[in-house]
């Protein structure tokens, strides 16, 4: 009969000897590690054993994650990767609805195993995120009123009495603070947006990259897409992960430089109209 591990003595797991409190607890702490790293899964396992990966999402990320609010279909170069990823993995996805203010939450959390909504590397993000390689590659873009004459050049923007909108937790935000000296940064939280703000009057323009850019250009009638300045860094995009066990980045990794090399990131990004922004080395 099998003796219970509760039960098992200190001696048949080789920690007689040992003359003093001390060092019993710590042959006992090496043990029962032991057996408790062994008892353990990584992330890259779960996933497999479940047969269901878990991806964040945000679904209002035109041409990335997108949710048509007619069909509930969804859309875009990270539902397309997602589904190849998937297929490799011999598993299902889970898409989990998030956003960028939800991130750190979302995957620390354990709401999802990985986030895929082209997540932009930032310091900030650094500090309590591990990411994937980059496959995306985005400058900033300001979206104004058509017929407000006086908003549509970038160089308008920063001026006294501009109030300009960003959508909270985005790497917008961080940029706008740190750039802004003359105009009023405001943050949008959900349920509120970007486009409620500028439409108002509320704000003169809310920020944005290239991916969002498209649907404004593509679904609306009134939006005036203004481009940064190429003196103005672009941000790499990839996909996010909570720190710790890195197994599902790795596979991850090898997964985007497998697409890389064999024209699927690219066949993509073209599907979406991304392929001016792709990264394929």
């Amino acid at each position: 009969m099998n003796t219970p591990l509760y039960k098992v003595k200190w001696t048949s797991v080789r920690c007689a000897g040992f003359q003093s409190l001390m060092q019993v607890m710590l042959c006992m702490g090496f043990v029962f590690g032991g057996f408790n790293a062994m008892a353990q899964t990584n992330r890259l396992d779960k996933v497999v054993q479940s047969k269901e990966l878990r991806a964040c999402i945000w679904p209002e990320y035109y041409s990335i994650t997108y949710r048509n609010p007619k069909t509930r279909e969804l859309s875009g170069i990270d539902i397309a990767l997602t589904q190849e990823l998937a297929k490799e993995l011999g598993v299902k996805v889970r898409y989990v609805d998030s956003s960028f203010a939800q991130l750190f939450e979302a995957l620390e959390q354990d709401r999802c195993d990985i986030a895929t909504h082209a997540i932009g590397i930032t310091a900030e993000r650094l500090t309590r995120l591990q990411f994937s390689q980059a496959y995306l590659k985005s400058g900033l873009f300001a979206v104004a009123q058509k017929n407000r004459e006086t908003v549509q050049t970038w160089d308008s923007l920063d001026q006294p009495g501009r109030v300009i909108a960003v959508a909270a937790g985005t790497l917008m935000e961080g940029i706008m603070v740190k750039s802004l000296k003359k105009a009023k940064l405001i943050r949008v939280q959900a349920p509120g947006t970007r486009e409620q703000e500028v439409l108002s009057g509320r704000a003169d323009a809310f920020m944005t990259d290239y991916p969002y850019s498209l649907r404004m250009i593509e679904l609306t009638d009134w939006a005036a897409v203004i481009p940064a300045p190429s003196t103005m860094p672009a941000t790499e995009y990839a996909y996010a992960f909570a720190k710790g066990d890195n197994s599902l980045l790795l596979r991850v990794d090898a997964f985007l430089t497998e697409v890389k090399k064999d024209g699927r990131l690219l066949q993509y990004a073209k599907q979406h109209n991304l392929d001016p922004i792709v990264v394929l080395k």
